[in-house]
């Protein structure tokens, strides 16, 4: 494509009757699904077309993981974040949610633990419990809507059984980008308490705040290629999620092991679309998501001036990454607003799935007349409210 070409974002096709996960939820109800992080954005041309390609193929058997798909992940690796990866340190898996569950399987024994923090998304609490292994957690600090590592509540959590140390960055659903500071007292605390630390970094290529990077935690420091596992896909960026193609990079040869022999009998081979889109993605989606960023900056900006103006007991989160927004409702002192949001036609995530109830996750990855009538909604529910 072009680089002047110009993407459409205003009017996505409709998800009826295609097994959407978001929007069968609310089947014959008008309910407008702002939950589950998944976009209504159609992927981008150059993805669309490498699939067709690849389907006129006409054969779709068992498929390891294809040179393109690995290169484009090295190049992106390289010129997105600055990090030189060996094509040998990558592992493939159908998605985030079962590398976390291998991490649990692999790093830890039965009773010992996991740690990490809340709120979060919701499989960092779930993983450790399905592998039979323990959850240590402590809250984040939250001064004044903004998050950050609480260390004395760290140390409190940890216990002599912790090996395995979950972090999320940019963060889901609290949308802060750590930086390098806060991920040098990461690394400082995994190494004080000899943690391996996990990475997941799904949200990194949508950094709302123009002035803000995100930084990898294989940038970081050294110690990292021999002590972290970081988890990637370019599912949440490019609107993938249903080709079930993601990937773990691990340096250090014997995590690495360790994690490929915890995936054994659980999967192999993925989907053989999957490794088309995500090279295609990586290789000519750069514009796309450019444009993309610029309609979710619109959309972030109506959401802020919707809660600041005419839902103003509730506090928003300032939000430097991803297409989540986190709003915390405990100031108009009423414990069902996900339910009352329902019944007005907006079906939001709650934040005790996240480990934190009082709050709300807002999915804004949509076009923009939707996410107005969205907010004009809830503004309805508000006011009935009485609050």
């Amino acid at each position: 494509m072009n680089e002047k070409q110009q993407y459409h974002f205003t009017d996505p096709p409709p998800r009826a009757g295609t097994g959407s996960i978001k929007w069968d939820r609310y089947r014959d109800r008008d309910v407008l699904p702002m939950w589950v992080a998944d976009m209504d954005f159609t992927s981008p041309p150059e993805v669309i077309e490498a699939l067709h390609e690849r389907v006129g193929h006409g054969i779709f058997g068992y498929t390891s993981p294809t040179d393109a798909a690995v290169r484009a992940v090295v190049d992106y690796m390289r010129t997105s974040h600055g990090i030189d990866i060996e094509p040998d340190w990558l592992l493939w898996t159908p998605g985030l949610v079962p590398a976390l569950n291998t991490a649990a399987r692999a790093y830890c024994e039965p009773g010992q633990s996991v740690l990490t923090t809340v709120p979060i998304y919701p499989p960092f609490l779930s993983a450790p419990r399905y592998q039979g292994r323990v959850l240590n957690f402590a809250p984040l600090a939250n001064e004044q809507g903004r998050y950050r590592y609480d260390w004395s509540a760290l140390e409190r959590a940890i216990t002599p059984q912790t090996r395995i140390f979950y972090m999320c960055n940019p963060h889901n659903p609290v949308g802060r980008v750590w930086t390098r500071e806060e991920l040098s007292k990461v690394i400082e605390f995994c190494k004080a308490h000899q943690l391996l630390l996990l990475s997941d970094e799904i949200h990194c290529d949508l950094i709302l705040e123009q002035d803000i990077t995100h930084h990898s935690i294989l940038g970081a420091d050294s110690w990292a290629h021999e002590n972290s596992i970081t988890l990637l896909s370019p599912s949440k960026t490019y609107n993938l999620c249903g080709l079930a193609c993601s990937y773990v990079i691990i340096p250090d040869r014997s995590l690495r092991r360790n994690f490929h022999r915890a995936m054994r009998g659980l999967f192999n081979e993925l989907n053989c679309l999957g490794y088309a889109a995500c090279a295609a993605a990586y290789r000519g989606g750069e514009t796309w998501r450019g444009q993309l960023l610029d309609v979710l900056r619109q959309n972030y900006k109506l959401v802020q001036e919707a809660i600041a103006n005419d839902m103003p007991r509730f506090q928003l989160t300032p939000l430097e990454a991803t297409y989540l927004a986190w709003i915390d409702t405990r100031g108009a002192a009423n414990d069902r607003w996900s339910q009352i949001f329902e019944e007005h036609g907006v079906g939001l995530s709650n934040g005790s799935e996240f480990g934190t109830p009082g709050f709300l996750r807002f999915n804004f990855g949509t076009s923009t007349a939707q996410v107005r009538e969205a907010l004009d909604r809830m503004r309805q529910a508000y006011q009935s409210a009485g609050v």
